[in-house]
């Protein structure tokens, strides 16, 4: 069963193909402290949609992955048109 709770907070993962595409990690001990990660994923290759729910952004120097369905993508995308309408 998918507990509801972690499902909401959206995942992620960046795989970069060389550490010369990353431009800074920034991890402090302490916990309640930002953290970075900065790079250049490099020109789109490809764009999809993995089992539904998984935004998968394929780029020359990396992949970005995102815990994100079709349907909450298309529901944020549709809340900025509306604000940038404004």
């Amino acid at each position: 069963m998918v507990d509801v709770a972690r499902a909401k907070e959206h995942g992620f993962s960046v795989e970069m193909k060389s550490k010369e595409f990353v431009r800074r990690v920034s991890v402090s001990d302490d916990p309640r402290d930002a953290v970075i990660f900065e790079g250049f994923l490099g020109e789109i290759e490809e764009m999809g949609m993995v089992e539904e729910v998984i935004l998968e952004i394929r780029a020359a120097n990396g992949t970005l992955r995102i815990d994100l369905s079709e349907e909450e993508l298309r529901r944020a995308l549709t809340r900025k048109k509306k604000e940038d309408m404004i």
